[in-house]
């Protein structure tokens, strides 16, 4: 425990994801634990990432069944957006989670420090003149917008941060990164009513994900009225009092009120003394081991500032990993490619595990089944109006390894895929599995069904 109250058993450096789960963690385990944060408790995904992008979503959802509501004979009219009121029900989203985060970390006993901590030792971290030693320190800084050379952010260009706080819908976008910021940002604002159009210089949208996914969103956001630009590359960008103006390489140029550029995150390890303290950056990442050691003293690092999926949940799993490793229970480490991942968009992306790409490059090109269940056989997806599908790979003969699902509101079945593929299940093991009708998770049983081989409302 503490010998003071300066020194401690774990010093933690952000409080985003990572850096609040393991401080609260290892309060719950028995440590004595220092959080120093220079902003605000819950970091990025909290206050300008994963709750309030998903508060501005949810608003265009409603915006969508609004607009739609005569299909399915209900008299309602969409008579517009309030961006003020949107704001108001994003931000008290926030600020209820945000209180009860700062109540959890109270009642743990963890000590928190308000501001800009620097590392002058492996095992010391500095906030205005006063050092905090712990018997290990966690860099949790979590990650910023990407911008692109030479493009100033001002204006009528932002990046999702601005984006966040605009206080009207704009006319038209330009939105410049298809991957999941973009897309949906992208998203969000056509269902306000926005002219968008998306530039990304890869060949897909979401080109992490597997082809398969990536067609089927693009494909959806075509019947939306989105325009897309792929593997096209920007030129320039300038602005004026009334436009901003893109020009893509092959001379095209595209206006808009707004242009959103959205080409990633950068984690936000400048400035926090890691290299003069003996930390490898690669790219601004921390280089870490299974166990998150930067193999320097007592220091370790965790969340978007470590090379992999930046997730807050996987900051999350980071940051309780780390704090039962120094408490000596031994935990797993973690596999990035079993966290599920989800892209907001109307349609939603979900998936866990490998994409066949990546599978037929693990097992060879005959070395890997698929299936591919359209979810116009479900009659839970058919009473929504969405399209998409429930796609499965498979080691052939073995367990599936991963599992992709397009259509509204199929991030909310990724947890049986995640078990699915985690527990390496056969499909028939899943298949005798009952899941329940009408659901969308009943196409997650239809699809594993049909690559057993007994399909029931399924052609194979």
């Amino acid at each position: 425990m503490a010998e003071s109250d300066t020194e401690f058993d774990l010093v933690v450096l952000g409080g985003g994801s990572a850096g609040y789960a393991a401080a609260l963690r290892a309060a719950q385990l028995g440590s004595s634990v220092a959080l120093i944060e220079a902003r605000e408790l819950g970091g990025t995904c909290l206050h300008r990432g994963c709750i309030p992008t998903k508060a501005l979503l949810h608003a265009a959802e409603v915006a969508d069944s609004a607009r739609d509501a005569a299909t399915v004979g209900v008299r309602a009219t969409l008579d517009g957006v309030d961006m003020a009121a949107v704001h108001a029900y994003k931000d008290k989203t926030v600020d209820g989670l945000y209180r009860g985060l700062q109540g959890l970390v109270a009642s743990r006993k963890v000590t928190l420090v308000e501001g800009w901590g620097t590392l002058t030792a492996p095992d010391t971290v500095e906030v205005d003149g006063v050092a905090y030693r712990g018997r290990a320190v966690l860099a949790a800084p979590g990650a910023r917008s990407r911008t692109i050379p030479g493009v100033e952010i001002r204006g009528r260009v932002v990046t999702s941060d601005e984006a966040l706080r605009l206080q009207e819908v704009p006319s038209s976008v330009v939105v410049l990164g298809g991957g999941v910021i973009g897309v949906e940002f992208a998203s969000a604002w056509r269902s306000f009513g926005a002219s968008v159009t998306i530039v990304e210089a890869l060949d897909h949208l979401v080109p992490t994900e597997d082809v398969s996914s990536s067609k089927a969103l693009e494909r959806a956001f075509r019947r939306r009225g989105i325009d897309l630009r792929l593997g096209t590359r920007v030129a320039g960008v300038t602005q004026d009092d009334t436009a901003a103006r893109v020009t893509l390489e092959d001379g095209t140029t595209l206006d808009a009120d707004v242009l959103l550029v959205a080409v990633g995150r950068a984690p936000a390890t400048g400035d926090l003394g890691l290299s003069e303290v003996g930390a490898r950056l690669d790219d601004g990442f921390v280089v870490v081991d299974d166990t998150l050691s930067t193999g320097v003293g007592p220091l370790y690092a965790a969340g978007d500032a470590v090379r992999g999926p930046q997730l807050a949940h996987r900051g999350f799993a980071q940051g309780i990993f780390l704090a039962e490793h120094l408490a000596g229970l031994a935990p797993t480490p973690l596999d990035d490619a079993g966290i599920p991942r989800v892209t907001y968009s109307e349609p939603e992306v979900a998936s866990v595990g490998l994409t066949e790409t990546q599978a037929r490059a693990r097992y060879g090109a005959e070395g890997v089944d698929t299936m591919e269940y359209n979810l116009a056989g479900n009659g839970r997806s058919k009473i929504l109006g969405t399209q998409g599908h429930v796609k499965l790979i498979r080691a052939k003969d073995g367990p599936v390894v991963g599992v992709h699902l397009v259509g509204s509101r199929v991030g909310e079945q990724i947890g049986e895929g995640q078990l699915i593929v985690n527990w390496e299940a056969h499909p028939d093991e899943v298949a005798a599995l009952v899941h329940a009708h009408p659901t969308q998770n009943e196409a997650m049983g239809e699809a594993h069904l049909a690559l057993a081989g007994k399909p029931l409302h399924a052609h194979n």
